[in-house]
């Protein structure tokens, strides 16, 4: 298959700027993959929407403050989006991070941001940035900004705080929000409880590697960044149980669906695992691969021509999936981070 088969024209009207005044107001999409139909909800109809019995896998990674505004010694502006901490010297931290503009600077140059924090470019071709051990971390808290995708075309604000973060987000560590667990409620999950509906969690921090363009023209030549997630024993024991009873096991968005699948063979084998599953993936989801753990998925609209887009073709069908997103493009759905919900089962 060519990354082209996975193209759709979207008006840029539709792409999300604001999230809607009520998380789970959202609208939902509802594809019944067997009958092949489409309906049209609201994402706070979903305890009705799933069986008892059925269990919920939630992402509980939570988003840094990781874009970080600063400047140079001459004054030029400096932008700083720390990805993921790479190592640790003697009184010292290293991450990897984007950096605008980056031709300009030079190695072992510093640059300060407010409240008197700083960072040195250990390495431009690398992009590799030392802070004083625990300075990210407490720039971040104190000067950071939400890491807001490239498509929302407006800097972040204070109510971004807490809209681009899920109100179960325990673990620091991502740079980018996943996105479908955005639209529950506190009070959503405990009516999905209260209906009989299981709710687990697991860890994989999303990366910004989620918003990069996939450059080559076959599918099969493209190769995914490694991610790394870590699974409990709970929540292996809760994915077992639901299949020993019958029920679904409904991913809650993408990454989600990338952790249970990849540890399928430790949480599908004869042994429950004991001990947390800690992976690393670079699993790719894309027509016509085969679903070993994931019955059903929610999740929100994705850019074209991206693994993610794939990965729902993979399970809904590539023209199942393909007429879903021109319905929703003519009934106005919402787009993107911000945007509206689908649930595919």
């Amino acid at each position: 298959m060519k990354v082209s088969d996975f193209d759709y024209t979207l008006p840029q009207a539709l792409i999300a700027q604001e999230p809607v005044p009520r998380r789970d107001g959202s609208r939902l999409m509802v594809l019944d993959t067997a009958a092949q139909s489409i309906g049209h909800h609201r994402f706070l109809e979903l305890p009705r929407l799933l069986r008892p019995k059925d269990l919920l896998v939630l992402n509980d990674t939570k988003v840094m403050r990781a874009r970080l505004l600063g400047r140079r010694s001459s004054g030029g502006r400096v932008e700083v989006l720390l990805l993921d901490k790479v190592g640790e010297r003697p009184h010292q931290s290293v991450y990897r991070a984007l950096i605008k503009p980056l031709t300009r600077l030079r190695r072992d140059e510093e640059i300060f941001f407010e409240k008197r924090f700083s960072c040195r470019l250990l390495d431009p071709k690398e992009r590799l940035v030392a802070f004083d051990t625990g300075g990210a971390e407490r720039a971040m808290a104190q000067v950071g900004h939400v890491p807001l995708p490239p498509y929302i075309r407006r800097p972040d604000v204070a109510r971004d705080r807490v809209r681009y973060q899920t109100v179960f987000a325990s673990v620091p560590g991502a740079v980018a929000a996943p996105t479908a667990g955005l639209h529950f409620t506190r009070r959503l999950l405990k009516r999905l409880e209260a209906a009989g509906v299981g709710v687990a969690a697991l860890t994989l921090h999303v990366s910004y590697a989620t918003f990069a363009p996939v450059r080559s023209e076959e599918v099969a030549d493209h190769r995914p960044p490694v991610e790394s997630y870590l699974i409990s024993a709970q929540t292996a024991a809760m994915v077992r149980r639901t299949r020993r009873l019958g029920g679904r096991i409904i991913a809650v968005g993408t990454t989600t669906c990338k952790a249970l699948e990849d540890a399928a063979g430790s949480l599908l084998g004869s042994r429950c695992p004991r001990a947390p599953l800690a992976g690393r993936t670079a699993l790719f989801i894309h027509p016509p691969y085969r679903f070993r753990v994931v019955d059903g998925l929610i999740t929100n609209f994705h850019l074209p021509r991206t693994t993610l887009l794939m990965l729902v073709a993979a399970l809904a069908g590539r023209d199942f999936i393909l007429r879903a997103y021109l319905e929703a493009v003519a009934q106005g759905y919402r787009f993107y981070s911000y945007g509206d919900a689908m649930f595919i089962h």
